[in-house]
């Protein structure tokens, strides 16, 4: 009787190591190849972005079939403050560079006040520059054809303007657009001159929709929603539009992460980019 018990003590732990073995062992093909184990990365990106990313995300499906994407799209400001939070991000695509400089430890410390550090060394590339743009809804009600008769009309305070949250970055764009032309945004706001989106997407529905007699958003968003476009703000107004991309530190897929950000610079992705009004960084 010991001497079975003992048998079947034995061969029990036999096959235990065996599946703890095969446990650890990395599956093979019929070639004699390891397969990928599935990956999904989470990418947290500017509400702009959500058409071409989407498209992209299709592409890539071809190139690396083991990874899966999974998008958060809305304003820069409300993403930094969920990869703050502790929300799941493996890439960051911002609208604006104060939002990527806030979760950088190499920031300058005037923007990085709270000396985060999200940021994977090495990672960050400027990936995109896009434009913003001044839209008005279908048949422009108010005859507004430039930035000059925008700031005109707000002045004599007979107009509705749709524009971003001061923590948006397209909203950042649109209050030196107002400093340009020496307008208090206040003002203006308590007045009814000025009606907010949480995001350039709640901006450019508001155009769409005619609630409002224009709006500031991104060249892009004009273009993705057909909107009419009846200026732009030069460099002198607003500065560049760049959109700054990385993978974070606190990501568990950094290998992944970094290979679909440097898909994100191939001419593949590229096309696709500029095809709703995105440039390469100059």
């Amino acid at each position: 009787m010991k001497k079975t018990l003992a048998w079947l003590l034995a061969a029990a732990m036999a096959l235990s190591l065996a599946a703890c073995s095969s446990a650890d062992t990395p599956e093979t093909t019929q070639d004699g190849g390891e397969t990928t184990e599935p990956v999904e990365l989470t990418v947290f990106a500017a509400a702009s972005l959500t058409e071409t990313l989407n498209q992209i995300a299709e592409d890539y499906k071809t190139v690396a079939p083991d990874v899966t994407l999974t998008f958060n799209f809305d304003s820069s400001g409300t993403l930094k403050t969920q990869i703050q939070e502790g929300a799941v991000c493996d890439l960051f695509l911002s609208a604006g560079q104060k939002q990527m400089d806030q979760l950088d430890a190499s920031a300058d410390t005037s923007v990085n006040t709270e000396g985060l550090d999200f940021v994977l060394a090495g990672s960050r590339v400027n990936l995109l520059e896009n434009k913003v743009m001044l839209a008005v809804p279908e048949g422009n009600p108010k005859g507004i054809d430039s930035l000059d008769s925008l700031a005109e009309h707000l002045g004599a305070g007979d107009i509705l303007l749709a524009m971003g949250n001061s923590d948006v970055p397209v909203g950042q764009y649109t209050q030196k657009i107002l400093t340009y032309y020496g307008l208090d945004e206040a003002a203006l706001a308590n007045a009814g001159c000025i009606t907010y989106g949480t995001n350039v997407k709640e901006v450019t529905t508001q155009v769409s929709e005619g609630s409002v007699d224009a709006g500031i958003i991104y060249g892009t968003d004009a273009f993705s929603a057909g909107l009419t476009v009846v200026d732009e703000a030069t460099p002198e107004m607003c500065g560049q539009v760049i959109y700054p991309a990385a993978v974070l530190n606190t990501s568990k897929h950094q290998t992944e992460a970094q290979a679909f950000l440097d898909y994100l610079s191939t001419d593949d992705a590229m096309t696709i980019f500029e095809s709703v009004g995105f440039s390469k960084v100059a």
